[in-house]
C-alpha cells in the first residue's frame, strides 16, 4: 500500500518549529519565509521538525527546504552529511512504500549490455568508475587513459585500502557495485520503465561505486532493511544515496526498508 501524505502537525506546525523567522502572508497562496536566526539555527530548526517523534507530512517536509535556503550559509554551517540527511528524510516523505513485486522476468539483460560506454568517451562504464573512484592508477597502453591496470581503492563499504591490479585472477578484488541493486531496482517499479531508462540506472555514477569484491558479493541484492555497509562511517552516506536514486528513477520501496532508511538518516542527524 502506497504511503500517503498527512498532516500530522497541522498545516503551522513548520512555521512554530522556526520560532525565530517571521512569516510574510502575500496576496498570492505561496508564503515566504523570512529568517532572523543564524544558518545553524535555521538549520538545526529543520532537523528538530524532522526529529519530532516521526515525519511530519507532505507540507510541511516541502516546505523544509525552504527554510534551509532562507538562511544563506545553513548548509556550509553544518557537517554536509547531516545537510544531506535531512534532505533525504525530506525526500522519502513522497515516495511510494508498498510491497516487493515478482522477479519473474527480470535477468542482467533487461537493463542493456554490462559496463556498455554510454557518455561515448571510448571507455566501458567499469574502467570509468574504476579510474574515478581509486588513486594512483596506471593504464594500458594503447588505450587512451581508459583500461585500469593497477590503483589503489580506499574502500568505503569496509574502510579498509585495497591494491588493485587488473588480472584473471585478481580483476575480481575490486568489484564495481550499483548501490541499488538491479534485481532490486526490478522489484520496485524498474520493470515499468523503458529500455533506455532500464539502462541508464545501470550506467549511472551516482547508483555506482567500486568496492572490495567480497563485501560486495555478500551483500547481493539486498536492500536496507537487510544489508548496510560494515563500515559505519559510510552508512549514512549509503543510504542518502540509495533515496536519491530510488527517487530519480521513480522506485518504489518496501515499509522495512523505509523504516531502516529513516532510522538510520536520523542516526545521522545525531
Amino acid at each position: 500500500m502506497a504511503r500517503t501524505c498527512g498532516r500530522r502537525h497541522g498545516p503551522g506546525y513548520l512555521r512554530q518549529v522556526v520560532v525565530k523567522a517571521s512569516v510574510e502572508q502575500r496576496p498570492v497562496t505561496k508564503r515566504t519565509i523570512k529568517t532572523t536566526c543564524s544558518p545553524a539555527e535555521a538549520l538545526a530548526a529543520v532537523i528538530a521538525m524532522m526529529l519530532a517523534g516521526s515525519l511530519v507530512g507532505c507540507d510541511a517536509a516541502a516546505n523544509a527546504y525552504e527554510i534551509i535556503e532562507a538562511a544563506p550559509g545553513a548548509a556550509a554551517a553544518a557537517p554536509a552529511a547531516v545537510s544531506d540527511a535531512v534532505k533525504a528524510l525530506v525526500q522519502l516523505e513522497s515516495m511510494r512504500v508498498k510491497g516487493r513485486a515478482p522477479k519473474t522476468g527480470y535477468t542482467r539483460d533487461e537493463f542493456g549490455p554490462a559496463w556498455a560506454d554510454v557518455d561515448r568517451n571510448g571507455c566501458d562504464t567499469r574502467n570509468d568508475i574504476l579510474a574515478r573512484d581509486m588513486t594512483n592508477e596506471t593504464f594500458k597502453s594503447g588505450t587512451n587513459n581508459c583500461v585500469v591496470v593497477t590503483g589503489r581503492l580506499a574502500d568505503k563499504y569496509t574502510g579498509t585500502t585495497i591494491n588493485f591490479t587488473r588480472g584473471q585472477d585478481t580483476s575480481s578484488d575490486v568489484q564495481i557495485d550499483h548501490i541499488v541493486a538491479l534485481s532490486d531496482a526490478w522489484q520496485k517499479g524498474a520493470q515499468q520503465l523503458n529500455e533506455v531508462r532500464r539502462k541508464e540506472l545501470a550506467n549511472d555514477p551516482l547508483n555506482l561505486m567500486a568496492v572490495d569484491g567480497p563485501t560486495n558479493s555478500a551483500k547481493g541484492d539486498k536492500d536496507a532493511a537487510t544489508w548496510l555497509p560494515p563500515n559505519e562511517a559510510f552508512r549514512c552516506e549509503y543510504v542518502t544515496r540509495q533515496t536519491a536514486i530510488k527517487a530519480k528513477y521513480s522506485l518504489w520501496l518496501t515499509q522495512a526498508e523505509w523504516d531502516a532508511i529513516v532510522r538510520t538518516l536520523k542516526g545521522c542527524i545525531g
